[in-house]
């Protein structure tokens, strides 16, 4: 299920990898990378966020939200514990955290974080906006509005059939739901 609480630690280690700022529009192309590659390995989110087509490529839509500032109640106190208000086009860390604070986040989870921060942290918002458009072929061009991108595209995105992508992201639905009765977030 989507917590902010989550998506806060997210965008905290990217951040920290970054020096401890991290550009808006890099943020969430790698947080969604980050999303698109647990899908790959578990068949999970890491967010468990809706994903919508942009202009400049795929977005985490209630992160997003976050980040520009759209927060309330309590998930906003869990964001605005780990991140900062956002200062033009920067996003920053709020305070200093080791693994342990990352109460949030599995092994696995992190794993993946890592492992797309190895391969896509040294390039900047505009490489990562082209190579989501290039590579993300469940983005389609909005047209300077916004189209929601389902699960069972990601999936036929990653190579999965229209049969099997359909079992997934009921995997995936199942799973919020069964998350949201027990939320607290």
């Amino acid at each position: 299920m989507f917590k902010h609480r989550k998506v806060a630690q997210i965008a905290a280690v990217f951040a920290k990898n970054e020096g401890g700022a991290i550009n808006l529009l890099k943020l969430i192309k790698l947080m969604y990378l980050a999303d698109r590659q647990s899908f790959a390995r578990y068949g999970l989110p890491i967010s468990f966020d809706r994903y919508v087509s942009m202009n400049h490529g795929p977005v985490l839509s209630r992160t997003y939200d976050l980040i520009n500032g759209d927060i309330e109640g309590q998930g906003g106190a869990n964001w605005s514990e780990w991140i900062g208000d956002r200062e033009s086009h920067l996003v920053d860390v709020r305070k200093e955290f080791s693994r342990q604070d990352l109460d949030e986040l599995s092994d696995a989870d992190l794993n993946v974080i890592e492992d797309v921060w190895k391969n896509f942290g040294s390039l900047n918002q505009w490489q990562l906006r082209d190579y989501t458009h290039q590579h993300c072929s469940e983005w389609e061009n909005p047209h300077d509005s916004s189209i929601p991108i389902s699960y069972k595209r990601v999936f036929e995105a990653l190579g999965s059939d229209s049969e099997s992508a359909i079992a997934l992201s009921e995997d995936v639905e199942r799973e919020r739901y069964l998350d949201s009765l027990l939320a607290d977030d």
